[in-house]
């Protein structure tokens, strides 16, 4: 039974950084240990966090902070996962805004996706599960792969006609997985 546990420990997904989407200085209203929190997104995999920052450290909302199992400069522990219903309203307005920082820091990882990405079934491709892209566009997609792997969502847009912006679907599909609208995902940890 102990192996068995520890092999669900190193299952877990581990973020090493964070941006922090909202800073509660007092906590959470009508809780009732009323310490500061911070909610934050996970860079790699994209997991909501509620963090509880070390006593001195001043968290601004956008700033990027270490989270991993080493010594921490601004947090004292990372309190756990949450659900997107439990992010504050702050929070849900900034979150488009830094998945979409994220996306653009990492077009390249997301750029392969569209070159490497195949079937889940037989029925469907995971380029289906991206809003706004049906059976033409991927087959489009797949056939202009084949050609020539794919360099920037700009080349994506250009050799794919009538293809929704390629970026603004990766950013639909990442909040949509946050959210947990369906069972599939490709990107949220």
């Amino acid at each position: 039974m102990l192996s068995d546990r520890s092999e669900m420990r190193q299952n877990v997904i581990k973020e090493e950084y964070g941006i922090v989407l909202d800073f509660l200085s007092h906590g959470h209203a009508g809780a009732m240990n009323r310490s500061a929190v911070a909610q934050v997104l996970g860079e790699q995999h994209l997991v909501l966090l509620e963090i509880i920052p070390r006593k001195e450290a001043t968290i601004q909302p956008g700033e990027r902070v270490y989270i991993g199992p080493a010594k921490r400069d601004k947090v004292h522990h990372v309190a756990g996962r949450i659900p997107y219903d439990k992010l504050t309203p702050t929070a849900k307005g900034e979150l488009d805004k830094f998945v979409e920082k994220l996306v653009t820091e990492k077009e390249a990882d997301y750029v392969k996706f569209y070159n490497t990405c195949g079937a889940i079934s037989t029925r469907l491709h995971t380029l289906e599960i991206l809003p706004g892209i049906g059976k033409k566009h991927m087959w489009d997609i797949i056939n202009a792969r084949k050609e020539k792997q794919f360099e920037s969502f700009a080349e994506i847009k250009e050799r794919v006609k009538l293809i929704p912006d390629p970026k603004q679907s990766i950013i639909k599909r990442i909040i949509d997985e946050i959210m947990q609208v369906d069972k599939y995902h490709l990107f949220v940890g």
